[in-house]
């Protein structure tokens, strides 16, 4: 899958979305990472920077690895776009200072969020092909005996820590 930049500017450009950005997007995490970790050694910010340039360079230098990470970078900006004018439209029917979300709507939220972004990678990555690929063939049986075993043992673990949790409080 061929994407265009178009090129009018050079924020458009191929090489600064497929080569500057994504360096310096690698570079800023990985050396965010060692300074925070300390891995290589407290107060070693040449260090750092070194071995977050390396990386950034060798990342760069796979063309897979930037096509994924461009459109995962796209999909994560429309994303939190999206969030942001539903928080909005939301927050408009509160008084200004009292807006809160329920810890159910973040866990909701949050476990939305991580189901896109597994579901962007795959798609992204072709990994969604070969698991369309699984249901589909001759050995389609075996793939979704597999995902009905997995969901039987979410829902006997969930039963089983709810019901854990109430009947510990129980005195009877």
């Amino acid at each position: 899958m061929a994407f265009t930049y178009g090129g009018a500017t050079i924020l458009q450009s191929p090489l600064f979305v497929e080569l500057v950005l994504p360096f310096l997007l690698i570079f800023a995490l990985v050396f965010a990472v060692l300074q925070k970790t300390k891995i290589l050694g407290d107060g070693k910010r040449q260090l750092d920077a070194i071995v977050a340039l390396v990386i950034g360079l060798i990342f760069v230098s796979f063309a897979w690895a930037v096509q994924l990470t461009v459109q995962l970078v796209s999909f994560s900006a429309v994303a939190l776009i999206v969030g942001l004018v539903f928080l909005m439209m939301w927050g408009m029917f509160h008084e200004p200072g009292t807006f809160q979300i329920h810890k159910n709507v973040k866990m909701a939220v949050g476990i939305l969020a991580l189901i896109a972004v597994v579901i962007a990678v795959l798609v992204y990555s072709g990994g969604w092909e070969y698991i369309k690929g699984l249901f589909e063939g001759e050995d389609s049986s075996i793939a979704t005996n597999a995902i009905i075993i997995i969901i039987v043992i979410i829902a006997v673990a969930a039963v089983v820590g709810f019901s854990g949790k109430s009947s510990g409080s129980s005195s009877h």
